[in-house]
C-alpha cells in the first residue's frame, strides 16, 4: 500500500504587516499553473524547482512535491496557463515549533498579503487559536487559492478581499 502525503494548513488574509518582516530568512517564489482539477503547479523556490501535485479539498489535502532540473521547470513555465504567482516568502517562528509563512505578492497581485501556518496534524490545526494581527482567516474560501487566482485574476481576489 502506497503512503499518502498530506498538507495541513490554514490561511489568513493579512491586513498588516508584522514588524521586523524585513529581517526574517525570505525567498522568492514564481509558479504558474498546468491544470487546476487536480491542481498540478511548477514553482522555483530561491534555487529549487518543483512540480507539485494538490487534491482537493482546503485544509486538508494530498500533496506531491517533484524535484524539476531548471531546463524542465523553464520547459513546464513555458505551457503554463493563466496569471504567474509571484511572492516573497517570509518565515516567522510561532509557538510549538510552528511556522507563520507570509506571501507578499508582487507581479499581477501586488499589494496582497497572505499568512498560511502549516501543522503535523488536522487536531492541531483545529486546535490552533491565531493572534488578531493574523486578519481574517480565508482556509476554506476557494477564491484565495492560489490555483484559482491564477485563473481568476486581479480583480477577483481582490474584491474577494472586501467581501464578508
Amino acid at each position: 500500500m502506497t503512503e499518502k502525503n498530506y498538507e495541513i494548513e490554514r490561511k489568513w488574509l493579512l491586513q498588516e504587516l508584522p514588524e521586523g518582516l524585513q529581517k526574517l530568512p525570505h525567498r522568492e517564489i514564481r509558479q504558474g499553473y498546468l491544470c487546476t482539477d487536480p491542481v498540478v503547479r511548477v514553482r522555483r523556490d530561491g534555487d529549487s524547482y518543483w512540480l507539485t501535485y494538490k487534491g482537493r479539498g482546503r485544509m486538508v489535502r494530498e500533496e506531491y512535491n517533484l524535484p524539476l532540473t531548471r531546463e524542465a521547470y523553464d520547459g513546464l513555465m513555458g505551457k503554463a496557463e493563466g496569471e504567474l504567482i509571484e511572492k516573497t516568502r517570509y518565515e516567522m517562528p510561532l509557538d510549538e515549533g510552528l511556522t507563520a509563512e507570509i506571501d507578499l505578492f508582487s507581479g499581477a497581485f501586488s499589494g496582497l498579503a497572505f499568512l498560511e501556518v502549516e501543522f503535523p496534524s488536522r487536531e492541531a490545526a483545529e486546535a490552533f487559536r491565531p493572534p488578531a494581527w493574523f486578519g481574517r482567516e480565508v482556509t476554506e474560501d476557494a477564491r484565495f487559492s492560489n490555483a484559482a487566482m491564477a485563473f481568476g485574476g486581479r480583480e477577483a481576489v481582490f474584491s474577494a478581499c472586501t467581501a464578508k
